[in-house]
């Protein structure tokens, strides 16, 4: 839900009902990650996309039953030799989606009231909160007798105790959706309710993760575009007020003059804060890779021809910093795409960037063999 946020909002805004479809399992190859939603509206509008096309046409025919009758469905899709024409995904996966109606109304036309819930005014919070790019939280409880039940991240347990969930499991439920929301990780738990099992998914919109780029170069200006588009929160760092000026950087967030080790000291970052080093100056580069290589940051990479990147690494281990830390270091900065120009050596940075996030290797998608939309942990075990 919360990826299609503001179309929802306009829509319920409208006093439209919608019966909103939601990914709440993948496994193996599949276009779209687990929260991704696709929802239809009572005049038989689309807004979203589940899989990019796979099983739409399945999915708004869930939509539209779930729209009729007000009950929460639990369907699932995947795509095999033996049903190749049935709906299905076509590269290979299986997700699980599901499909529940969300009103602002209250109850229309013969709808039991029992059945359809009144979206909780949190909700709506939230999903206004991820529209304005804040952080936001919801629960969905997916399978269980409260299948349907849709839980804001600033909700108390007695205020969802109505939607028949004990107390216990309320706060269980309410304390996994608040520390999901500080990691920014979507995912499922199985939550016991007075013995009933309730599957909860829980959908997270984290702030943009941060993307540092200390040196006010050609190099920075195609990286911070590239940033950009890729939804990062572009910081450019100078000391050299001449060249850091939003003129030269107008995709970036912010750009700050500072000398770049001591703005890494004081700026906020986390464990997705990406940080490359372009400036070529031992006098900047040394104390800010010996700042930066001790934070728990997602990546930290610097610019460097051979000569130099030794060169550095010396200076690095004279200042202190130990063999643990100087593993963490990226550099030569990049994959090894071939290109040369700014833009592609920006390309071959966020590469890198992606790559050791998700722990694939980098290679050609033809040479090799399993699913292509495949996790850390099943590349680490190499399957």
């Amino acid at each position: 839900m919360l990826d299609i946020a503001a179309d929802l909002l306009e829509a319920l805004g409208a006093g439209r009902r919608l019966a909103v479809a939601t990914v709440t399992t993948v496994d193996g190859s599949a276009p779209r990650a687990l929260g991704t939603s696709m929802a239809v509206d009572d005049q038989g509008r689309v807004l979203g996309s589940i899989s990019g096309g796979c099983v739409e046409g399945a999915v708004y025919q869930a939509a539209e039953g779930v729209l009729e009758t007000g009950v929460p469905a639990l369907a699932e899709f995947g795509f095999t030799d033996g049903d190749a024409f049935e709906a299905g995904l076509s590269c290979g996966g299986r997700i699980e989606v599901f499909v529940h109606e969300i009103t602002t109304g209250g109850c229309r036309g013969e709808l039991d009231p029992r059945v359809l819930r009144e979206l909780d005014p949190r909700v709506l919070r939230e999903l206004e909160a991820t529209r304005d790019g804040r952080p936001a939280g919801i629960a969905i409880v997916v399978a269980g007798r409260a299948a349907g039940t849709v839980i804001a991240a600033t909700a108390a347990p007695s205020d969802i105790e109505r939607d028949g969930l004990d107390r216990a499991a309320a706060q269980r439920i309410l304390h996994e959706l608040t520390a999901r929301v500080s990691s920014g990780v979507s995912g499922t738990l199985d939550v016991d309710c007075n013995g009933d099992a309730l599957r909860v998914l829980f959908v997270v919109a984290a702030t943009a993760p941060r993307m540092i780029i200390f040196g006010a170069v050609d190099f920075s200006a195609a990286l911070a575009d590239a940033s950009s588009l890729l939804g990062y929160h572009v910081t450019v760092c100078d000391a050299r007020p001449l060249f850091a000026t939003p003129q030269r950087f107008p995709s970036a967030d912010e750009v700050v003059v500072a000398w770049p080790s001591e703005y890494l000291r004081q700026t906020h970052t986390d464990s997705r804060t990406v940080i490359c080093v372009l400036t070529h100056d031992e006098k900047f580069d040394v104390p800010l890779l010996r700042e930066a290589l001790r934070l728990p940051v997602a990546f930290v990479g610097a610019m460097a021809s051979r000569s130099t990147h030794e060169r550095r690494i010396r200076a690095l281990e004279s200042a202190g910093v130990s063999a643990e830390q100087l593993a963490r270091l990226h550099s030569p900065i990049g994959l090894d795409l071939g290109g040369s120009t700014p833009q592609e050596t920006a390309v071959s940075i966020l590469a890198e960037v992606i790559a050791a996030r998700t722990g694939a290797g980098g290679a050609s998608l033809r040479s090799q063999t399993g699913p292509i939309h495949r996790t850390a942990a099943i590349r680490a075990a190499g399957s």
